[in-house]
């Protein structure tokens, strides 16, 4: 019988297809390689290996585009007609769960997935992700937990589960042991995007600009080769740090230069380009014409039902272009998923409208009505998935928001509220001072 790297019974795989296989999903884990081309050898080698179609599917299935899933459809209906062992079949499941808009049934059945089959580490990243987009701090720091004790440290994707852990670590706010084992997973896999984004996403929680720079720039052989698909969201984490020590300009060369040309073209890549954009405008910066292409761009790549975290991200680039038909045509697409059964619609109702209606009536310079949708729904705003540092954007314009519209006690209480967290922050320095000139 031939087995994975992880010991698991492949169905129809031939020697040389689990070989392609292993390399695929190691790919996935890294964040570096073709996985998807990888896939495809695997499945030329062996038409019946049912995992490799599997896997494949997955990689579409958690793009979080509304034509990378329907891709995904069509790779699952491929695999559905093909011969499965127990473990496959479970992962399957899931997989079409996730397919049908079922994310939250999905993360579920991953849970008793990986209890039975704790070394799929295919499972594990699937998980992972589907508990970014849904916004699910805890189960991204405890699946993992439950399977490292189960794991030596010599098994392959080893270092990837430790890097998903210690991301879960950061966005449960455990910075210390979270840049600890992250370290200890860049060791083990120095290609690895989740271990350097972990370290940067402390730093950016901790206000370590010039730390987080110098650690990307030792480091940027490591992440910044064309096989890492997804460096542009690493430049994107740069670009941040520039902002926070009042370097706008260095951020925009790095949209300009690295952010754009290694985007791709899924809904969660693009969203890099928009919060980018939208916070520079936030602190002044004038950012010309870029707004545009932007939006061309986004075409396609988010419909008003498959995430409401790259719905908000292709609203800004709407609003920033002044396209209002557009603006109007998402807002209608919100309301009619947040109307319908699906399994979204109550984050699109409760939260991704009152947000998306905020940043229009920022956009649009109703400051204060922009204060008062944004502020009910700001505890919520983990529900739209993303992590920590991606959502503070909603609060970065909340805070802006009560600045412009004068409302002088909101504000001098959120910037001391962002300055309890980030004390050294020129950004939030910035906010307390504009604050307190405000008249009463």
């Amino acid at each position: 019988m031939i087995r994975d790297a992880q010991g698991y019974a492949l169905s129809g795989a031939s020697a040389e297809a689990a070989g392609h296989h292993d390399r695929a999903v190691r790919a996935f884990n890294l964040g570096c390689g073709n996985a998807i081309g990888l896939f495809e050898a695997a499945i030329a080698a062996a038409p019946d290996f049912v995992l490799a179609h599997i896997g494949r599917a997955w990689l579409y299935a958690l793009a979080t585009d509304p034509g990378a899933t329907a891709m995904a459809r069509g790779l699952a209906e491929a695999a559905r007609r093909l011969k499965m062992n127990p473990r496959e079949a479970s992962l399957f499941a899931a997989l079409d769960m996730t397919i049908q808009g079922a994310q939250l049934r999905a993360t579920l059945a991953l849970d008793r997935h990986l209890f039975d089959h704790p070394h799929d580490i295919l499972a594990h990243e699937a998980g992972f992700l589907l508990d970014l987009f849904l916004g699910r701090t805890r189960a991204l720091r405890d699946r993992p937990a439950r399977a490292l004790p189960l794991w030596a440290s010599d098994m392959p994707g080893y270092g990837a589960l430790r890097a998903f852990h210690a991301f879960g670590l950061e966005e449960s706010g455990d910075y210390a042991r979270a840049e600890d084992e992250a370290r200890q997973a860049a060791v083990i896999d120095p290609l690895g995007f989740w271990p350097h984004h972990t370290v940067s996403h402390v730093m950016e929680m901790q206000g370590r600009s010039r730390d987080g720079l110098t650690w990307m720039r030792e480091r940027e052989a490591l992440w910044a080769t064309p096989e890492h698909v997804t460096q542009a969201h690493i430049w994107w984490h740069r670009a941040l740090f520039h902002i926070e020590l009042g370097e706008t300009g260095e951020a925009l060369a790095l949209l300009d230069g690295p952010i754009g040309a290694t985007q791709l073209p899924l809904g969660v890549s693009l969203t890099n380009a928009s919060a980018l954009l939208w916070r520079l405008s936030l602190v002044g910066c004038d950012v010309g014409d870029r707004w545009a292409p932007l939006v061309a761009i986004w075409q396609g790549h988010a419909d008003g039902k498959c995430s409401v975290f790259c719905d908000l991200h292709a609203l800004m680039a709407e609003l920033g272009a002044g396209d209002d038909s557009a603006v109007e045509r998402r807002l209608v697409s919100m309301r009619t998923t947040a109307a319908s059964g699906l399994e979204a619609a109550a984050c699109y109702r409760d939260v991704g409208l009152p947000l998306a209606e905020g940043l229009v009536a920022f956009w649009r310079g109703a400051y204060e009505q922009a204060a008062w949708y944004l502020h009910p729904v700001r505890l919520e705003t983990v529900a739209i998935g993303g992590s920590h540092a991606q959502r503070d954007i909603m609060d970065l314009t909340l805070t802006e928001a009560a600045l412009r519209g004068g409302l002088h006690d909101m504000a001098v209480g959120l910037a001391h509220e962002r300055l309890a967290l980030r004390p050294h922050s020129s950004v939030n320095q910035a906010f307390l001072q504009r604050a307190e000139g405000l008249a009463r």
